[in-house]
């Protein structure tokens, strides 16, 4: 799930004081989220939030999903797709990505190798003379609203025949001891169609997450590592995972039901996740509780640690079966259009002088960049008020529209199938 409420982590005690002096003025907010507050340059990742948050960290176990003629190992492919999609908070540093501006959009590519078995099946030895077969996956992401901050995205893999989309929006609330982040309103979760199995289509939503030791040091995004400061007097940062979070297939009638479960004894965190995979009715969904699905119904049991190893239980044997092992894998790089070839407002080109100050430690100037790029952002929705225009995005249908599952425009297909065939030049748009 993607969220603008976390921060970069640091051993300078004094920007945990400059970060907690501003949350604390969010206490009792209903949704600190959709409140217009700027943070100063030097608590910043020099990265484009667009390009940060986004969830193909591991492209192979996305492509491989549609693979399997049955069901059920298609079912445990798109977990151990769930359990890699935000690789990067198991194995990076927590941080706070530069909040996006209204039509800004990040674009790029992956291509990765298609060589992952079923979850059932033991994985196939390569000989020496069998070539490599790489397939490209193309991302395409633009904030289509600000006030509430909402992206909408658009995943593409044409060889194999896959797709995924969705809206991301967050919501967060700020107790002052920690802050619990959901999705937001209009963030239904990720929504993955199998184009080559009669458009066979799964719904991924996302759990609550909370973001705990502010009082010790800098908080971390959902999903995130805990974090040990170098500085002794702030403590171990922590995120706890508490809730439960459903996949559903209607066409296969098949449904997982994962519960998150994060304090142990004495409050230990662990970060345990105990499943069940079982044939539900679609017209009657009425199973939210792991404890309510007959064994009869289920079709597989899920255990084990989202920052470790998730096994697979069969029904008819007490054997666990590795479904994926997270400790050797690192988030694949992106392959995104050179400077060039980009337009003004894409997100690496439309932060590069922000993200060039960072580097150089010069703040000062990077919190002015930024502050200038707010301004205008705010000239610009003052004039379209004034010209009674109501701002539309370029790539997808509508700011939040349909719900749950962003349509492409004319213009959003076009520029994924440049980024299918590598052609990345785009016309620059009016409103820019």
């Amino acid at each position: 799930m993607k969220t603008e409420g976390a921060i970069v982590s640091t051993d300078d005690s004094s920007k945990l004081k400059t970060f907690l002096g501003i949350l604390k003025k969010f206490v009792g907010v209903s949704d600190i989220a959709t409140v217009r507050f700027s943070l100063p340059a030097q608590l910043l990742e020099p990265q484009p939030n667009l390009e940060y948050w986004n969830y193909l960290d591991r492209p192979e176990t996305f492509v491989s999903i549609g693979s399997s003629d049955d069901p059920l190992e298609r079912m445990l492919a798109v977990l151990r797709f769930w359990f890699t999609k935000d690789l990067k908070y198991v194995k990076g540093k927590p941080c706070k990505p530069y909040n996006s501006v209204l039509g800004e959009f990040f674009r790029c590519n992956w291509e990765v190798e298609d060589n992952l078995s079923p979850a059932l099946r033991s994985p196939a030895t390569k000989t020496n003379s069998e070539p490599t077969k790489l397939v490209r996956v193309s991302y395409l992401t633009e904030q289509t609203s600000h006030h509430p901050p909402v992206s909408a995205f658009y995943v593409d893999c044409p060889e194999k025949g896959i797709s995924a989309r969705g809206f991301d929006q967050i919501s967060a609330k700020f107790t002052g001891t920690s802050i619990r982040v959901t999705p937001g309103a209009h963030n239904l979760g990720i929504f993955i169609t199998l184009h080559t199995r009669e458009n066979e289509q799964y719904q991924l939503t996302h759990p609550a997450a909370y973001l705990g030791g502010l009082l010790r040091g800098i908080s971390a995004p959902a999903y995130s590592v805990e974090v040990d400061s170098a500085n002794s007097k702030l403590g171990t940062l922590s995120v706890t995972v508490s809730d439960v979070c459903y996949i559903s297939c209607p066409k296969t009638k098949t449904k997982v039901i994962l519960h998150y479960l994060e304090e142990g004894w004495l409050g230990k965190s662990q970060h345990r996740v105990d499943g069940v995979v079982f044939k539900y009715d679609p017209e009657n969904d009425n199973k939210f509780k792991i404890k309510d699905v007959p064994d009869t119904d289920i079709s597989a049991r899920i255990e084990g640690s989202w920052m470790d190893k998730i096994f697979v239980i069969l029904p008819s044997s007490t054997e666990k079966v590795l479904l994926v092992d997270l400790n050797p894998l690192l988030p694949v790089a992106k392959i995104v259009p050179s400077e060039v070839d980009q337009l003004p407002n894409e997100s690496r080109k439309f932060w590069s002088e922000v993200t060039q100050a960072i580097h150089a430690r010069d703040f000062g100037r990077a919190t002015q960049l930024k502050h200038e790029i707010e301004e205008k952002q705010r000239q610009k929705a003052a004039a379209r008020i004034s010209r009674n225009e109501e701002w539309k995005p370029r790539f997808f249908v509508g700011a939040v529209t349909p719900v749950g599952r962003p349509s492409l425009t004319k213009d959003g297909e076009e520029a994924l199938k440049g980024l299918h065939e590598r052609r990345y030049g785009l016309e620059l748009s009016a409103d820019v």
